[in-house]
């Protein structure tokens, strides 16, 4: 699996991730974009205004409350960015060869000490994307069967990525 890597957006911490399709970008584009496509994959619940200044609201994820968002870019079918609380989201797709296409996702983080905990859960979101285009079934990233969260944290914590946020744990 292709792990995030820690690095700067317009002087801002951030965590990055390119993943390699072998779909087309509209494919890739719907997945990303889209309420029933992101829900096969993305944490919360998504309604979104499709249009720059437009709102986006975020529901139904266990680790954070509801929240609404703005689109800071859409420009269909090659990006997609937005704010949630003091964060940034950035998708970005390219073609890639005759038919296939590279995503570039992008987390602008609100503080550096989050970098860790973020990338982990990423990294969890986008091994339910891998799954979802590849026609699997999902059960998205809080679902029993998605990839542990927490092996993975520890993994960026012990490979020096900026940690220290508050993390969520089971409850039990």
């Amino acid at each position: 699996m292709e792990r995030g890597v820690f690095t700067e957006h317009d002087g801002r911490p951030a965590v990055r991730f390119q993943r390699r399709y072998p779909h087309a970008v509209e494919r890739v584009w719907a997945a990303v974009s889209e309420p029933a496509g992101l829900a096969h994959w993305f944490p919360s619940t998504v309604r979104i205004e499709p249009r720059a200044g437009g709102a986006i609201e975020f529901a139904d994820d266990p680790n954070t409350e509801p929240a609404t968002g703005e689109v800071l870019r859409y420009e269909p079918p090659h990006a997609l960015s937005f704010t949630w609380g003091g964060a940034e989201l950035h998708f970005e797709l390219a073609p890639d060869g005759k038919d296939g296409c590279t995503l570039t996702l992008t987390n602008v983080l609100e503080a550096r000490d989050t970098a860790a905990r973020n990338a982990a859960g990423w990294t969890v979101c986008l091994a339910e994307l891998d799954k979802s285009l590849a026609g699997a079934a999902t059960w998205g990233p809080h679902g029993e069967h998605a990839e542990p969260w927490e092996p993975l944290y520890d993994a960026y914590v012990t490979d020096g990525m900026p940690h220290g946020a508050p993390i969520p744990r089971a409850e039990g």
